[in-house]
């Protein structure tokens, strides 16, 4: 079964356009017909449904975060702002996270969803939370290195 489904669009001239979106997350891509394709949330593969590989997960609000941490076993969550130099310097770092441990790296805008960081009790940025079985385990405030990183998600992975 395809990660995708196919929306037509019509532009009120009589044309009508083909929009590719994401079953798991809604999120358009741009319109095309090519194959091959990838959504930016879910990073999979249009064409066969299959990973690519894994990345960060840009969650969308209260309940997504919910869906996330219900859905899988450790959860490192990244809440960041764009602006925020420390957390720019900490992107790379969680992308390789991403594509190499067991984890699921997810990451809150907290100019986006403000709510959602005060109800974690997020008061700077970055500030990262790990879940392990659906609960919060560990939160920490600031660049962690990327080998503690490591270590903090091998402890409830293996």
């Amino acid at each position: 079964m395809s990660a995708f489904y196919h929306v037509f669009l019509a532009d009120g001239t009589g044309n009508s356009l083909q929009q590719t979106m994401c079953l798991y997350c809604a999120m358009s891509t741009k319109l095309l017909n090519t194959l091959g394709s990838y959504c930016s949330v879910m990073a999979t593969d249009a064409h066969s449904g299959s990973s690519s590989r894994n990345e960060p997960l840009h969650v969308d609000g209260e309940d997504h975060l919910d869906d996330v941490v219900a859905e899988h076993d450790v959860v490192l969550v990244d809440f960041y702002a764009d602006w925020c130099g420390p957390c720019q310097m900490l992107e790379p770092v969680l992308e390789t996270l991403a594509d190499e441990t067991e984890a699921t790296i997810a990451k809150v805008d907290v100019d986006e969803h403000q709510l959602l960081a005060g109800e974690y009790g997020v008061r700077g940025v970055p500030t990262i939370l790990l879940f392990a079985d659906g609960e919060q385990v560990e939160q920490h405030v600031g660049v962690l290195p990327e080998e503690r990183l490591r270590n903090l998600i091998s402890e409830y992975t293996e």
